[in-house]
């Protein structure tokens, strides 16, 4: 992988078609309702917190609409936080997720955090400490998974770092590498650096520059 920081005419490229973005009023009232949307989870209880860790878990290698059915199905009758592991896993199976046994067993694993995911995560000095122990504690989060966990629960100064910003970086050649690595620690922190300086070029931290981003290439703003 190579980053290209010194490529002052892709940052400005990327900069000023954000800022294009953020002009257009229809774009900026989807970025702001989804943002809102994440702050009002912030002061909801443990279990909306819980919800959506589960959440995120499912939309590894999934579509955001495939992991939100699942949620939806798993709330249904509270198979979330009094099913099974199989109860889980046929749930999966009904709604069409591509990995049930995985996220199954991902899932059961996590609910003893439920009724103390929000105290454990409000208890770090900072995110980014909060993330490296969601990585390390939670089966099957990663990196993007960890950051888009928490930008979700309302922490904003995490970098989302998926296909659609990557494709971004490279439109604008701040990124030279091979698609089809995986993103190792390493890499993914790297990318980060490089996002927070367009995110602090735009006067937006990197969890709202993400919505404008993935917008970009997929004319959608998701959760």
């Amino acid at each position: 992988m190579q980053l290209n920081l010194d490529n002052l005419k892709g940052i400005d490229g990327l900069v000023e078609r954000v800022n294009e973005l953020r002009q257009e009023s229809r774009v900026r009232k989807m970025v702001e309702d989804r943002m809102d949307e994440f702050r009002l989870v912030h002061g909801m209880d443990t279990y909306k917190w819980y919800e959506e860790l589960v959440y995120c878990l499912l939309t590894a290698y999934a579509s955001a609409a495939m992991g939100q059915r699942c949620v939806d199905a798993l709330c249904r009758d509270n198979v979330l936080l009094e099913g099974s592991e199989e109860d889980i896993r046929r749930v999966l199976v009904e709604t069409g997720h591509r990995f049930p046994n995985k996220r199954s067993e991902y899932i059961y694993d996590t609910r003893g955090l439920a009724p103390m995911i929000k105290e454990t995560l409000q208890g770090f000095g900072d995110s980014k400490e909060a993330r490296t122990w969601l990585v390390k504690n939670v089966k099957g989060l990663g990196w993007k998974e960890g950051s888009h966990y928490l930008r979700n629960i309302g922490y904003f100064d995490l970098a989302i770092i998926d296909r659609h910003i990557l494709n971004n970086l490279r439109e604008f050649g701040l990124l030279d590498e091979d698609g089809r690595k995986g993103l190792t620690r390493k890499r993914y922190l790297a990318i980060e650096e490089l996002l927070d300086v367009v995110a602090e070029r735009l006067q937006l931290e990197p969890g709202e520059l993400d919505l404008y981003m993935w917008y970009r290439k997929t004319g959608k703003v998701l959760k």
